[in-house]
Order: C-alpha cells, then sequence, then structure tokens
C-alpha cells in the first residue's frame, strides 16, 4: 500500500530556481510494501574519493556543471563506498528517504552511498519499480495540477516537446541527469535527478522526488542500465 508519511518543508520557495519536481509523468501510485529488513545495516565507510577533484566543474558536458564547495557538505553525505548488508543483487538501488541517502550495489557486502535530498514526493510511497528510462538534461514538465495551484509557474514556462515546461539546461530543476522508475506497466511519477542546489542534500525540499549533485547523478547515471530495479525503503 501507499506509505505517505509526515515530514518537515525546508524554507525554499516552490518557486525558486532550483525547484524540484517529479511531474509530467502521472501520478505516484502504490507499490507492494517491502518485507526485507529495514534499512541498509552499515557497519563502516570502506574508501571515500578524492572530493577535490570529484566535485570540480565537469568537463564535457552540453551545458556547465559548477564545482561545488564540498566542504559546506556533511561528510556522510558526500560519495563514499560503504558495506552494505542487505540481499539486493550487485547493480541494484537501494534508497533510503529516511537518511537522505541512495545506494548502488557494487558487490555483495558493498556499496556506493551518495547524500540525497528529499521532496514530498520522495516520501510518498516504499517499495519496488524499475529504470525503465534515462535522460540527460531533460525538460522539466510539471504535473497541470501544479500549473494550475501557482500562476506564477505557469510564467515561467516555456514550449518543450512534451509542454508547457523547462528546458533541459542549467535551469531545469532536473538538472544534469534523470532516471524515470516504472512499476506496474507505466511511469510511476517517480524521478532520481539531478539538483541546481547541491547543499539541498541532507534535507527535506520544498518539492520532488530523490535530487543528487549534479556530478554524483552523472556519475550514477554512467554505471545504471535500462531495467536496474530499484527498492525504496519505507521512512
Amino acid at each position: 500500500m501507499l506509505s505517505r508519511r509526515s515530514f518537515t518543508m525546508s524554507s525554499l520557495s516552490l518557486l525558486a530556481p532550483g525547484l524540484a519536481g517529479c511531474g509530467g509523468g502521472g501520478s505516484i501510485v502504490a507499490l507492494p510494501e517491502i518485507a526485507a529488513p529495514r534499512g541498509p545495516s552499515l557497519t563502516r565507510t570502506l574508501a571515500r574519493p578524492n572530493y577535490a577533484q570529484v566535485y570540480v566543474e565537469y568537463p564535457g558536458e552540453r551545458f556547465a556543471v559548477p564545482a561545488i564547495d564540498y566542504q559546506s557538505i556533511e561528510p556522510r553525505y558526500l560519495r563514499q563506498t560503504v558495506e552494505f548488508r542487505r540481499p539486493e543483487p550487485p547493480g541494484s538501488i537501494v534508497v533510503d528517504p529516511g537518511s537522505y541517502h541512495l545506494y548502488f550495489v557494487e558487490s555483495q557486502g558493498v556499496a556506493t552511498r551518495y547524500g540525497v535530498g528529499v521532496g514530498r514526493e520522495g516520501f510518498g510511497w516504499t517499495g519496488q519499480a524499475k529504470i525503465n528510462m534515462k535522460r540527460d538534461w531533460p525538460d522539466w514538465v510539471p504535473p497541470q495540477e501544479m500549473i494550475d495551484r501557482d500562476p506564477q509557474i505557469r510564467a515561467q514556462l516555456e514550449p518543450t516537446s512534451r509542454g508547457p515546461g523547462v528546458r533541459g539546461g542549467p535551469k531545469s530543476p532536473l538538472g544534469a541527469r534523470t532516471l524515470y522508475l516504472f512499476g506496474e506497466g507505466r511511469d510511476l511519477g517517480y524521478r532520481i535527478h539531478g539538483t541546481t542546489e547541491p547543499y539541498t542534500v541532507g534535507t527535506n525540499v520544498s518539492s520532488g522526488c530523490i535530487r543528487m549533485i549534479n556530478q554524483d547523478i552523472i556519475h550514477l547515471y554512467a554505471r545504471v542500465a535500462l531495467g536496474t530495479p530499484v527498492t525504496v525503503l519505507p521512512v
């Protein structure tokens, strides 16, 4: 069943340039509850990359991916390799909204962990799905109900191939990459995406699903194949 959770909204305005939205793919639907043990049961960090190299301006992109001041972000939300004691197979993704982490399972007992920011849609359901679509620098197309709710959003939109929205690029709330989750034969309306506000990882953000630092979503995107299974843990 759908598991709605209460959470504290951040002070970020819904109209901020970094507005994160998961819209454009239909409403989020219920998924089967997870029977696996709660949480990844981590014991220790195994390795950390050189953050001075990881979070620099990213090369070779159609649009600029600026360097970030990683020292201003809680270290637990920066990319690292960790012990991982859950049953998901290598190549799987596990999202833990309650701890603001996403795990890419590398091998038995080992995962790459990324920090994430979580919006209200990100707390909206738990269950299992698959990544059936990937896009780099995607357009953001908000759902009609969001447009109807706030005329100021409507004023910021422009034509895209999928309707009124924000074209892919440095202003897109979906950032540099987006992974689209499907289940029950349809788009669930749930996204794992980049953000123009990297310092919101580890927080409850105004809207959206699961947002990642652009350098991190680019890193994850390159390793994720279509059909990748995704498990979203309960909060």
